[in-house]
């Protein structure tokens, strides 16, 4: 049985607005030194595979046709056995 652990950000350079809100409000509560928020998310998928490589593989496909959008998002996986 393996984890993966998948984390999905927004490239760089696009306008995060929820990011921005949240900056804004942390700003608000007194934390003037807060510059810049990005919001992202991560996702764990528990899955059986025959080796951390197939899993690792899975994962990836799992990004690309679900979990995130290649034009405007970039992810990275890990995975451990458990």
């Amino acid at each position: 049985m393996f984890n993966a652990k998948i984390t999905i950000r927004q490239k760089k350079g696009l306008l995060d607005p929820q990011g921005v809100a949240i900056g804004g409000a942390l700003r608000s509560l007194g934390f003037s030194q807060v510059q810049e928020v990005k919001v992202g998310k991560f996702i764990e998928v528990q899955m059986k595979a025959k080796n951390k490589a197939e899993a690792g593989k899975k994962a990836e496909e799992m990004c690309k046709k679900l979990l995130a959008n290649p034009v405007i998002e970039v992810y990275s996986c890990e995975i451990e056995e458990i």
